[in-house]
């Protein structure tokens, strides 16, 4: 489901009647909306917003203004889903360490000498 806003040049109910007809033929819409003051078309459904431009291109300028998600939901319940997550990975972790352990760290160090420094050293000229 998606909600796609554009804004399309409406100028009088004649218009609006004509954008309605061309949207409400594709199909996977849900509803559509005009707002005349703000010349706004608000389509909800499973459609593709370059296939809604497309059909009303011929009516006018057309522009995409928005396109998210057609419902944002706010769940309450969502802090104490985060801390049983967080806990069972935890878990999980001490677990994998148990039968993992970490591999104890090597420091290499590298010393680069140049063939000025090192007067034994082979060099090809």
């Amino acid at each position: 489901m998606k909600k796609v806003v554009l804004k399309l040049t409406i100028h009088d109910d004649k218009d609006k009647q004509k954008a309605l007809r061309k949207v409400s033929s594709l199909s996977g819409i849900n509803s559509v909306a005009v707002d005349m003051k703000e010349s706004k078309l608000t389509v909800i459904g499973d459609v593709d917003p370059v296939q809604v431009v497309s059909k009303l291109r011929k009516q006018g300028q057309v522009d995409i203004l928005t396109v998210g998600p057609a419902k944002e939901e706010k769940k309450e319940d969502g802090k104490k889903d985060d801390d049983k997550k967080k806990e069972q990975i935890a878990e999980v972790y001490k677990a994998y360490l148990a039968y993992n352990p970490p591999l104890p760290p090597y420091h290499y160090q590298y010393y680069v000498q140049s063939a000025e420094e090192n007067p034994n050293g082979c060099v090809i000229c």
